[in-house]
């Protein structure tokens, strides 16, 4: 028996050889047999799809597509960077879980990270409000600016609230501080110091991004010499203590909130640095000490594939900036964070919002980011809860603990596509860059508007797609629900607030003796137009004094008045137009007691109707109407009678091609006689059949393709919801 199983399995072995049964077939020979499945219709045309970053994504790749690639054949921790810093990836360090915290009140603040660092996250970022970004304190700031993004930060007494029984030494903290860092990073430093807390055990990021205050808020207040030289001095600072501090602040979430594609995002980013690292070499600092105390913020957008690739693609772009200023690539330090972005997030429907998280957050691991920020699902309309913040903590304690994404080392290496699209990112990203410098840079390139051109092109063609519904947001401009009742909790009330911290923050000034006011008014005459490597120090001793932040920026600033604006950059979603039909219809609800009806008239059998019908009511539930679905028939007397009893304000025809030629003019000359407001639509398009529809009363057609948002807007102005 032995023998003859011996004997048949050498049979099988000599008789099935696989190389030559099976050969591979080759690339041409797929897209032969391709174009005959698809009739003769080239597979461009129907199979490659077009970014919005220009690039043609084809249906498969292999390794020819690699060919030209220099980098394909790097590894984990070598010079080029591709596949990351570290030849053990994350198995050395996993990403830092940088979560958010909206609280206004350091109290809050305080009660809310200790929370969070008790439950999966792994440092503090500190959110400022718009108030201490400027440079105000809260008695003297637009209340609009008090609390608005974070937390509001005056004195020393409030970041001794803020970080009231946190162990700062074992965490890394992350703020970014606004276009200059010195004033609060010296309040960090005054609250180690009145707790005699060793400054060299400080690690994380206090940044500051000039570049990112100018495009959000259109303003730099003072000289960009002024900024670069606090730049300098906060880097000095930070080396000279042996802290492991970033202080340079490279972010382009308003870019890519506005709606720039993964390309701009690329070479925006490259521009700022090499901007800041020229302003910093001309005040004698190293390249490379420039760029390792720099902190990269990018956003993350829905487009998983792109994702991954330029987090991959931001390094290979980072190693040549660095070899232009003929930097030892061995020496690169790279923290590259990421946050999700809000332009493909919603209000509607926002549950949803934690898949999109999580798909983004997925990506940015995957390309190997340092540290993650995930958006609470409720930001857009509340002030994120316990239970909210839980979740964006666990989407990635999920995604490291039970998923082991901190088990692999570039995962996406190998892919054809994933390697080829890194590559092609790479490539065009630094051609966009160079075409910016030719611009002047990136504040020339500001200045006069390029930038934001383009970026609102891209943003424009995005919603376009969006609006036909050739992008798909699901819960809002597909697969709506007309019924979700929209959670809505009480927000900060800002004058109330901004009250509360006036009444302090006059009772802090009050505070003391009149030897303490007059130290204070010294202080702050001596730190009033100094701009020395000590200024930190100096500053800090003002603070512990009882000085405030607004007083510190506004004697820092006071001989450094000079205003630079641009065109600010607008956060957009995609989502916005489509949320808007929703409100109208609500709207409309309390107005009048019900939401906007819509009666579909289905004649004929199931076969003739249903299609169109059941596109129909997806077409109209996405602006919020109420469909009012029916069994088809073909008595057009039932149909139209109960179509006029219904009250509906539009009715919607569906069918078949052929029977409209006929059915049409009879329903439209019953229906309009009986109700000249009454909108009549067609559910197609029969081109040949349009100018005799018009003619018998049928006021608009719907249809695949068709420009979703601007067909329902217009009904909702027929109707009256346009309020």
């Amino acid at each position: 028996m032995s023998q003859n199983n011996n004997t048949e399995d050498l049979k099988l072995s000599k008789d099935l050889i696989l190389n030559s049964e099976f050969m591979p077939p080759s690339f041409e020979e797929w897209k032969m047999q391709v174009e005959k499945d698809l009739k003769g219709v080239p597979y461009e045309k129907k199979l490659v799809t077009k970014t919005y970053d220009g690039f043609n994504l084809n249906p498969i790749y292999t390794k020819e597509d690699l060919k030209d690639l220099t980098s394909i054949d790097s590894y984990p921790g070598s010079a080029n960077l591709l596949r990351g810093n570290s030849s053990a990836g994350y198995h050395s360090r996993s990403w830092d879980v940088n979560q958010e915290i909206f609280a206004a009140d350091a109290v809050e603040f305080n009660s809310a990270i200790i929370e969070a660092l008790n439950n999966g996250q792994n440092c503090v970022n500190i959110l400022l409000d718009s108030a201490t970004k400027l440079g105000f304190d809260a008695d003297y700031a637009e209340t609009k600016h008090v609390g608005d993004k974070g937390l509001s930060i005056s004195a020393i007494n409030s970041i001794k609230r803020a970080l009231n029984n946190i162990d700062i030494t074992n965490v890394p903290i992350y703020a970014d501080t606004g276009y200059i860092s010195v004033p609060f990073l010296s309040l960090l430093n005054a609250h180690f110091q009145s707790n005699n807390i060793d400054i060299s055990t400080l690690s994380g990021s206090i940044t500051a991004d000039p570049i990112r205050h100018l495009v959000e808020y259109g303003v730099l207040p003072v000289k960009l010499e002024f900024i670069f030289d606090m730049m300098k001095n906060s880097h000095t600072w930070a080396a000279a203590n042996s802290t492991k501090l970033n202080t340079i602040g490279v972010s382009t979430i308003p870019f890519i909130n506005a709606g720039a594609n993964t390309v701009q995002e690329l070479a925006i980013s490259i521009s700022v640095l090499v901007y800041y690292i020229n302003q910093l070499v001309e005040r004698g600092v190293n390249p490379i000490d420039a760029i390792n105390k720099t902190q990269f913020t990018f956003g993350i957008t829905n487009n998983y594939f792109m994702e991954i690739s330029k987090f991959r693609a931001i390094r290979i772009l980072l190693s040549n900036v660095m070899s232009e200023y003929d930097v030892d690539l061995n020496n690169l330090e790279l923290k590259i964070g990421a946050k999700t972005s809000s332009y493909g997030h919603t209000i509607l429907d926002p549950y949803v919002n934690m898949l999109r998280s999580t798909t983004q957050s997925f990506s940015a691991i995957l390309g190997g980011v340092n540290f993650i920020t995930t958006s609470t699902f409720d930001e857009l309309y509340n002030t994120p809860n316990s239970f909210s913040r839980r979740i964006a903590r666990n989407t990635q304690t999920i995604l490291r603990e039970e998923s082991h994404l901190n088990q692999v080392i570039d995962p996406a290496g190998g892919s054809y596509y994933i390697e080829s699209l890194t590559g092609e990112l790479a490539k065009t990203s630094w051609t966009l860059f160079q075409q910016i410098e030719k611009e002047g840079g990136i504040v020339e390139s500001l200045s006069n508007g390029t930038i934001q051109t383009w970026i609102n092109e891209v943003s424009r063609l995005r919603q376009k797609d969006v609006n036909k519904r050739k992008s798909v947001i699901v819960g809002t401009n597909m697969f709506a629900n007309v019924k979700e009742k929209k959670e809505v909790h009480p927000k900060l009330n800002q004058e109330e607030f901004k009250k509360k911290r006036s009444e302090y923050l006059e009772k802090f000034r009050l505070n003391g003796s009149k030897e303490k006011h007059e130290a204070v008014m010294e202080k702050l005459n001596d730190i009033t137009g100094q701009n020395t490597e000590d200024i930190i120090d100096v500053v800090s001793e003002a603070y512990l004094l009882g000085t405030t932040l607004g007083e510190i920026t506004s004697a820092l600033n006071s001989s450094q008045k000079q205003e630079l604006k641009v065109s600010k950059l607008v956060s957009k979603r995609a989502s916005e137009g489509f949320e808007t039909l929703r409100e109208k219809a609500e709207n409309y609800k309390k107005e009048n007691g019900e939401l906007p009806k819509i009666y579909l008239l289905n004649y004929g059998s199931v076969n003739e109707y249903k299609a169109r019908s059941e596109f129909s009511k997806g077409f109209f539930e996405v602006g919020g109407f109420e469909v009012i679905d029916t069994l088809g028939s073909k008595d057009l007397d039932e149909l139209t009678k109960n179509a006029l009893q219904s009250d509906a304000a539009a009715v919607v025809i569906c069918s078949t091609d052929n029977n409209y030629t006929e059915i049409v003019p009879k329903i439209t000359n019953v229906l309009k006689k009986k109700n000249q407001q009454l909108q009549i639509i067609l559910a197609g398009y029969p081109k040949e059949q349009i100018e005799k529809h018009k003619k018998s009363g049928v006021d608009d057609f719907i249809f695949l393709g068709a420009d979703v948002m601007e067909k329902l807007t217009e009904l909702h102005d027929k109707i009256g919801g346009s309020k």
